[in-house]
């Protein structure tokens, strides 16, 4: 009799339990009179937004381009543009249409905006050519190369050379010898490092100037310090002013052809010790 009591009791404990439950996670009544307003609301502020976007993203019928159209045609820009043109006012990719105009050979930057209504400003800035590289490359004012087989090369620009990679290493040294040679009253036709590491530049008097391999920082520095001081008396009567020395440089004459040891700082008693011969 108390095992069937006990017994009773438990089921009632459980149906309890799962009535408790069913009633915790019963969902809750929506009232849809309150609630369909809303959403109607939202759906009409979203067509009115789609709407007016449409409305908005009308076909474009102008392309202004600007720059000075030395290097970089603007019918080359009009055709770059029309090749990467997808969409209208408001879906064009801009930035799609700005990569496009920036591998335009000669052009280095690009600003495309919006012109309302229904068309494209376009500002192109030109590469600033600062060197040449190798026979056929140009090298900008960064010290990369931006065209690789240039048909018009001007004259003036001075040659830089170097193995595959070295066109910064090489260019970075131009732009600091630059406004130092200037001040000497210099100029510089080449700058070129070989296949061995070896460094030489080429003054516009004809003067060639080797800075070897090894220390070139400092050999660089007692040029500009003490070698031109030697190029503006003696320029013309100069051929080679070899800098491959420890405290000192050595200097190949016009007429005699032949090096003759000059100390860094001008002084007669200083001891000249040549590197090895494996910078030579």
């Amino acid at each position: 009799m108390f095992a069937s009591l006990f017994s009773l009791r438990r089921k009632n404990r459980a149906k309890a339990k799962s009535r408790a439950t069913a009633r915790t996670w019963q969902l809750p009544q929506i009232v849809w009179a309150r609630v369909l307003p809303q959403v109607v609301s939202v759906l009409a502020v979203a067509a009115l937004i789609i709407g007016l976007a449409l409305s908005l993203d009308r076909p474009l019928t102008s392309v202004v381009v600007n720059g000075p159209f030395q290097r970089v045609p603007a019918l080359e820009v009009e055709k770059a543009v029309r090749e990467n043109l997808n969409g209208g006012f408001l879906t064009a990719n801009l930035a799609t249409i700005q990569r496009a105009v920036e591998k335009l050979p000669w052009a280095d930057h690009a600003r495309v905006q919006r012109h309302w209504p229904d068309g494209l400003y376009i500002q192109v800035t030109e590469q600033v050519a600062a060197a040449r590289w190798g026979e056929s490359a140009l090298v900008n004012t960064r010290g990369e190369i931006f065209a690789v087989d240039a048909r018009h090369i001007p004259g003036e620009l001075p040659k830089l050379d170097g193995p595959a990679g070295s066109e910064t290493q090489v260019s970075e040294l131009y732009f600091q010898l630059y406004p130092r040679l200037l001040e000497a009253g210099l100029r510089a036709t080449a700058l070129t490092e070989d296949a061995r590491g070896a460094w030489q530049l080429e003054l516009s008097n004809g003067v060639l100037v080797r800075f070897g391999r090894r220390q070139l920082n400092e050999r660089v520095e007692r040029f500009l310090r003490a070698g031109t001081a030697v190029l503006a008396t003696r320029g013309a009567d100069i051929s080679v002013l070899d800098m491959r020395y420890s405290n000192g440089f050595a200097v190949s004459w016009r007429t005699q052809g032949q090096a003759q040891a000059q100390p860094a700082l001008a002084s007669p008693d200083q001891n000249m010790a040549k590197e090895p011969d494996n910078d030579v």
